[in-house]
């Protein structure tokens, strides 16, 4: 069988596995597993075991669970609850009341989480009920949450980045720095969005009084100080360089231990449900980490990425054209596979197309993270919108509705990436010169 008979094989067998609703993890291994057999018969198999120690003997791949851990102790003990009281008696008396909160409050516990998907559970199961109730408009107060949800992969700490530095060796510590600016500025054009259609549609939210006296406001920042502690404790200590990102996401579990007991309601049960909710994450992620390093084996013995990376080069594209030829590929992806999927399935791939146009391995970083916000609330597969819509009786094409604006944004945002790389690339910049 021809070279180019066997890709177009396996790729034909993994849309086949995808289309059937098989899981990413064995979507991806099986056709590795059948790539290896057509190049090169069972011999190729005697290479997986060197290959699954060498890959997953990572330093930084250790941060993924402890980082879950540090999440799901917060989630378990009800401290995001007190994000959002503390936030909506500061943030709601801006035009668009909770709805202004519900984008502060996804800020916020990104910076503790790592996942959308955690995030968008957390605030969306506290924030839905009530913006609800309070007569808010449905589609916009869904949408805000699945879009903010969005932040908790671009805002650090994030196991997207994580997983992205572990395949292309790019520091995950100037990729957590990298992903803080353009995340504030996601966020503030996420606020100014709704500040504008809360002005130009009152309906959409009611107003909201804020603190009625300075023992409110003190309530209100005394909600948020665990959460300020934590962030200083995890990020301070890597940022300022005394620890790494796996010694970071330790510290981050001692620090959310200690404020889930003193500030939460975190005891025996509330623990074992965090510790069997993060073995259970991590199983998942951790496979299809291990099944994108077969792939990427697989696809390597075979030499489809240098062949790969000739063709590319070979169509001479401008910079531009191939980031279009990018937006295409990850838009379409997007609707298709599961965020991780999409980093573990095109980065092998394409990495060393990148170096061969000279772009940086932490900017393309950033904007892959921006391209997987994009799929996580782009139907059909998008998985935040399923978050939202299992949380309220509202219906899943309302949640879509709601997300449009948001992507507009999000295209925005990708745009000034593009053209100002330095909104990433500034901040790691200024940590390297010190």
């Amino acid at each position: 069988m021809s070279a180019e008979l066997q890709i177009v094989v396996v790729l034909a067998v993994f849309l086949a596995l995808l289309a059937a609703g098989m899981s990413i993890p064995f979507a991806i291994g099986v056709p590795a597993l059948l790539y290896l057999l057509l190049h090169d018969g069972f011999a190729a198999f005697r290479g997986i075991g060197l290959m699954s120690w060498g890959s997953m003997n990572s330093f930084a791949l250790t941060a993924i669970p402890l980082f879950i851990l540090m999440a799901e102790i917060m989630q378990h003990s009800g401290l995001s609850f007190r994000i959002y009281r503390g936030l909506s008696k500061l943030v709601c008396v801006m035009p668009g009341g909770l709805l202004q909160t519900n984008i502060a409050g996804c800020a916020l516990f990104a910076a503790v989480s790592g996942s959308s998907v955690a995030t968008a559970a957390a605030i969306g199961t506290v924030a839905l009920p009530q913006v609800v109730s309070r007569g808010y408009d449905r589609r916009i107060a869904a949408g805000s949450l699945a879009a903010g949800g969005t932040l908790g992969i671009l805002i650090p700490p994030s196991i997207a980045m994580i997983v992205y530095g572990t395949f292309t060796e790019t520091s995950v510590a100037k990729l957590f720095m990298a992903g803080i600016v353009p995340g504030l500025v996601l966020t503030a054009m996420f606020m100014a969005y709704i500040f504008v259609m809360a002005l130009v549609k009152p309906s959409i939210a009611p107003k909201e009084e804020g603190p009625k006296s300075l023992r409110e406001f003190g309530q209100a920042l005394g909600d948020l100080a665990p959460f300020a502690l934590l962030i200083g404790g995890t990020m301070g200590s890597m940022y300022g360089g005394y620890a790494t990102p796996t010694e970071a996401a330790a510290i981050g579990c001692v620090f959310s231990f200690v404020i889930s007991a003193v500030w939460g309601d975190l005891g025996r049960k509330e623990l074992r449900a965090a510790l069997v909710s993060t073995v259970k994450i991590c199983g998942n992620i951790l496979l299809i980490v291990y099944t994108a390093f077969v792939f990427s084996y697989a696809i390597s013995i075979a030499g489809v990425g240098e062949s790969f990376t000739h063709w590319l080069v070979g169509l001479e594209l401008g910079r531009l054209q191939f980031f279009f030829a990018l937006f295409l590929l990850y838009t379409v992806l997007g609707c298709l596979v599961e965020s991780l999927g999409m980093i573990v399935i095109t980065v092998p791939l394409l990495y060393p197309v990148l170096l061969k146009y000279g772009i940086d391995p932490v900017w393309f970083g950033i904007i892959l993270v921006l391209f997987i916000e994009l799929g996580q609330i782009s139907p059909p597969i998008g998985i935040n919108l399923f978050v939202i819509q299992s949380i309220w009786d509202g219906k899943l094409g309302d949640v879509v509705m709601g997300t449009i604006p948001f992507h507009l944004i999000m295209f925005v945002m990708l745009g000034m990436l593009v053209i100002w790389p330095e909104i990433a690339l500034w901040l790691p910049a200024q940590m390297t010169a010190k």
